[in-house]
């Protein structure tokens, strides 16, 4: 049995703590959380009856020796330095989207799980989804030939003002590092790169509070460029009603598109480049097939991810998603944002030491806004995890 600890209890630690005490998670017992917020630490007494042990600095739970490994779930820009503390406690570590704000701050923790051979997992739990599983199987076994084209418009991310009031480091550089990229948009980056590989070169625009009262951005268009060839865009917004999730990649003997929970593939017989230089006829075009599937019923998410870990640690199993490789899609997040900033393209890898240069430059005129933190419904059944 895995004794595990969750280190921040607000709307996604919470939940994760329901999924341990519930027995969602074979072979996982939850043994204690740790919350600054003391009405937070009351609520944990309460919903646990006493039988969890209950501490406010996430220090004290990593020196408590009651945790084989820890859920670290809190804000964002607190994940590498509690990560790193977790894991030279000795503990394994999963933690939440994503990793970090940038990549230069999250390199510490991959260095940290090198270090000291401790497990380091990450919370990327649209990868369990079987929609995504077969895209990749059908890419990786090269059924579709080379990618061409990636078209990614993620815009069902809809939020209202209450939303981004509902604390007072929420949609700022200094309180989140980002707005859409960083909140809501690691899974799809994750899987973007997962799916397709790493662009090479990135042109985007960020526009910082355009549908709502912030200083960070909530609309974003980007345009990558790929080794092969291959073009792309990324469109993403907290302000369409109603919004869309439409992924569709385009390859070299057919073409993949999910949405609306399935996914269709078109299959060409022959390569459309060996097609195009070949035919003798100015607008003929091969048939092709066409199939539809949904996913399989296969799709259990941040429990799914949990478990891998768990018998990760306890047998051996692979993980769902290694920790480092939180650092490719948080290094898109950077180079989108670092483009926006600077109104050109951005070669990847980024040049990490002027990211942070215009990150910090934002973050020190930043405003924390005159608000009480608001308690609110948050839906963790949905396409990513909210936030």
């Amino acid at each position: 049995m895995l004794r595990i600890g969750v280190i921040g209890i607000g709307n996604m630690g919470s939940e994760h703590c329901r999924m341990l005490w519930e027995g969602r998670i074979p072979e996982a017992a939850l043994t204690a959380v740790a919350d600054l917020r003391a009405d937070r630490r009351a609520w944990a007494q309460e919903c646990f009856g006493g039988r969890v042990a209950v501490f406010g600095a996430a220090q004290e739970l990593i020196s408590s020796g009651l945790c084989d490994a820890v859920i670290v779930a809190v804000p964002h820009p607190s994940h590498p330095w509690v990560t790193v503390a977790a894991l030279e406690g000795g503990l394994h570590v999963l933690c939440e989207k994503p990793i970090a704000v940038s990549v230069a701050e999250a390199r510490c923790m991959q260095e940290a799980a090198q270090r000291t051979g401790r497990t380091f997992a990450l919370m990327f739990n649209q990868r369990t989804n079987g929609l995504y599983k077969r895209m990749k199987q059908t890419l990786d076994a090269g059924e579709l030939g080379a990618i061409k084209r990636v078209s990614w418009i993620i815009t069902d991310w809809y939020r209202t003002q209450l939303y981004y009031d509902s604390g007072s480091w929420r949609a700022t550089w200094a309180g989140e590092g980002g707005g859409v990229l960083l909140n809501q948009c690691p899974h799809q980056l994750d899987l973007l790169q997962w799916l397709c590989g790493m662009p090479v070169k990135v042109q985007a625009h960020c526009h910082e509070g355009k549908w709502h009262d912030i200083e960070v951005e909530d609309d974003v268009t980007a345009y990558l460029e790929f080794a092969n060839g291959a073009t792309g865009t990324f469109i993403a917004s907290t302000g369409d009603l109603p919004g869309v999730n439409r992924l569709e990649i385009t390859c070299d003997r057919g073409r993949l598109l999910c949405e609306d929970g399935r996914v269709t593939v078109w299959r060409l017989p022959v390569s459309e480049r060996q097609y195009c230089v070949g035919s003798r006829n100015a607008y003929d075009k091969p048939p092709h097939t066409e199939e539809t599937f949904g996913d399989g019923g296969e799709n259990p998410q941040h429990a799914g991810v949990t478990a891998s870990f768990v018998r990760h640690i306890l047998h051996g199993e692979p993980l769902v998603a290694q920790g480092g490789e939180g650092l490719a899609s948080l290094e898109i997040s950077n180079a989108i944002h670092l483009s926006g900033w600077l109104g050109a393209p951005v070669t990847l890898p980024i040049d990490e030491a002027l990211f942070l240069r215009e990150l910090n430059a934002r973050r020190a005129c930043s405003r924390l806004k005159d608000t009480t933190d608001i308690t609110f419904v948050t839906d963790h059944s949905g396409s990513g995890s909210a936030q």
